[in-house]
């Protein structure tokens, strides 16, 4: 039976580059949380931060057993893949990324405001107050 998820996604840092951290909420097809968790990832940019923080909840996701998945996210960066990535970091990650996605039979990535992306960012948040 497939298996559809969504991934709220988002990465923040306190300062660009600062302390910097992900925040991942998994949701199943009846939006219940399946597993909400965050990763401190040291002095980082913001754009460093959303990527970690969108390939960190595909490689769950897959973990998990997804083979379709709905990443959200409130960065535009990750959303217009169409946008050239010219920074060597990031540009490591837009292909990691990448490979990500060739995981699952369906990727669907969607932009939302930071409003609507509340989960993630109290997950990024609760990490960086413990480490910065």
């Amino acid at each position: 039976m497939p298996k559809k998820l969504t991934i709220y996604s988002d990465g923040g840092s306190r300062g660009n580059p600062g302390p910097s951290a992900t925040g991942v909420v998994i949701k199943d097809e009846k939006g219940d949380v399946v597993e909400a968790y965050g990763e401190f990832l040291g002095r980082q940019t913001n754009n460093f931060a959303e990527y970690s923080a969108v390939i960190s909840g595909m490689k769950r996701a897959h973990t998990l057993g997804a083979d379709e998945v709905v990443c959200i996210v409130d960065s535009q960066l990750i959303e217009k893949r169409e946008w050239k990535v010219k920074h060597p970091a990031i540009q490591k990650l837009f292909m990691q990324a990448w490979n990500a996605m060739q995981e699952f039979k369906k990727v669907t990535i969607k932009h939302i405001l930071r409003e609507g992306n509340k989960e993630a960012d109290a997950e990024v948040n609760k990490v960086l107050d413990k480490y910065s």
